[in-house]
């Protein structure tokens, strides 16, 4: 990761915020390659609002969501996260001139005149049903994706905000901002809202990629609380002052409209080997999905319960969200927080080894099951689908483990096979980037179950592709550069590892 040691190299830096944790990464253009530098990695806890002796406290959740009030995101101890490790890069790199923040998507912050009002809302928050059927008794589900495209997410932005005007809540609000539009408004003053992350809130027309205002009015939502939209690429504004003197940074460093959801980051990053592959971008989710120039929008893709979102350079990121590494991650979690011993001090890599040993002859399960989206004690669960199936559960963490991976690529499976017929395309190969991309036994099942070819890599895709628009912005490559030459860059730039099927 750490390509160079010479602070003149790095003028970008990559904010990448992610749903467990965060980083700063530094990154600049030499000889033609991507160098990059780790300055700051941080932990994202989300926060539930518990009952406790009759009194709310707040406290780092622990245990099942199902106890708590609420969940929420700690924005502003992440936020102060941030400025420490932007105040690293400046400090290492003085020539900085860009910083570009990527992030989950769907969650937002409410302002009333530029001020935060309240926390913003966890994702994973169970209030998020009753914003389904709010929405539902206006608009049916097929009207809905015929306008904005969106895989049905009961999290999708529009259920939320739902649910807050119901309460009266949003009527507390005069602006709604996506997470990483929050960030950069903090920084600079200004607020938009990027079209990538934009077009994951179900508010975004899928044809026109502008707010749907009548989409807006038919739910009882005010216009003016979307702010005006940005292309990726787009220069958002420079640090204020103040924010320039926190973080020991020239103000003339500007904030940059990058793929602010991170998964159109990711995706800009994937080297593809074919305009004919697929990717997989294995984090705690799983998006899984082919890069298109139009969208889908047929019934059968509403079926199968596919999304369109802008991607950068205005291609769509057809895909599914499919659960991903959150299984495995929670059910360390759960572990190592455990009585047992043997169990509480098993890391990952030596779990995965026993995994791999293991003689496989469970059914997969299915990571899609409601049961496993709140945190808790996911070992319990997947026993508990088993059990309910009349399946013997598996037994050892080792087992688990197995488990989570081969269903967990069986899926990956299906909706490559389901997206390439309602593409009407052929996949021939699978390119799995993020953290995924080093789980070397996920990726092999990965291969066997989709008869397929995997190319692992890179790793970071996330902050590179955040680094590569800025870079393409800030004319540090060529600014009327492809997608296609950014990608050369990253061939260049990161090696890969490929897996090849193997029937047994």
């Amino acid at each position: 990761m750490d390509h160079s040691n010479d602070s003149r190299t790095f003028k970008l830096a990559a904010v990448d915020l992610g749903a467990t944790s965060g980083r700063v990464i530094l990154g600049g253009i030499e000889d033609g390659v991507l160098r990059m530098k780790h300055v700051a990695r941080f932990p994202n806890t989300p926060l539930a609002l518990l009952e406790a002796t009759g009194e709310t406290r707040i406290s780092v959740l622990d245990g099942d969501a199902g106890s708590a009030e609420g969940l929420y995101w700690n924005i502003q101890s992440l936020y102060a996260a941030v400025q420490d490790g932007l105040r690293e890069a400046a400090r290492f790199a003085p020539g900085l001139t860009s910083i570009g923040i990527d992030s989950w998507a769907v969650d937002y912050g409410l302002l009333r005149k530029g001020r935060l009002v309240g926390s913003p809302h966890h994702y994973r928050d169970e209030r998020t049903a009753r914003g389904v059927e709010l929405v539902h008794s206006r608009v049916a589900a097929t009207e809905l994706y015929e306008r904005n495209g969106l895989q049905h997410l009961d999290f999708n932005t529009v259920f939320q905000l739902a649910v807050e005007s119901e309460t009266g809540f949003l009527d507390l609000a005069d602006e709604v901002l996506l997470i990483p539009d929050l960030l950069a408004y903090w920084l600079t003053g200004r607020s938009y809202a990027e079209m990538t992350n934009a077009s994951t809130t179900g508010l975004l027309s899928v044809t026109t990629r502008a707010w749907d205002t009548e989409l807006l009015d038919e739910l009882g939502l005010k216009r003016d609380l979307l702010p005006p939209l940005l292309r990726s690429g787009e220069v958002i504004g420079h640090i204020t002052d103040a924010t320039a003197r926190r973080l020991g940074a020239d103000h003339s460093v500007q904030v940059t409209a990058v793929g602010s959801h991170d998964t159109a980051s990711a995706v800009v990053a994937v080297p593809f080997a074919s305009k004919r592959s697929a990717y997989i971008s294995s984090g705690t989710w799983s998006l899984v999905g082919l890069e298109l120039d139009e969208p889908v929008l047929s019934g059968a893709a509403l079926e199968a319960n596919f999304t369109n979102e802008g991607g950068v350079d205005d291609t769509v990121r057809f895909l599914k969200n499919v659960s991903g590494l959150w299984l495995l991650s929670e059910s360390m979690r759960h572990w190592q927080a455990g009585s047992n011993d043997a169990q509480r001090s098993a890391d990952l890599q030596t779990l995965l080894a026993d995994a791999a040993a293991v003689k496989f002859h469970y059914e997969v399960f299915d990571p899609a099951d409601a049961r496993f989206v709140p945190p808790g004690d996911m070992p319990s669960r997947i026993a508990e689908w088993y059990t309910e199936h009349g399946l013997r559960p598996p037994e050892s963490p080792a087992e688990v483990v197995r488990c989570i991976l081969e269903s967990l690529a069986e899926a990956y499976a299906s909706t490559i096979d389901a997206a390439e017929a309602l593409a009407g395309m052929t996949v021939d190969t699978v390119h799995v980037v993020g953290g995924g991309s080093q789980n070397a036994l996920l990726c092999q099942l990965t291969a066997n179950r989709t008869s397929r070819p995997v190319i692992a890599g890179p790793v970071e895709a996330t902050a590179i592709g955040n680094l590569l628009i800025q870079a393409r912005t800030m004319g540090l490559v060529e600014e009327d550069a492809s997608l296609s030459d950014l990608r050369e860059i990253v061939r260049r730039s990161f090696p890969v590892t490929k897996y090849l099927p193997v029937t047994t």
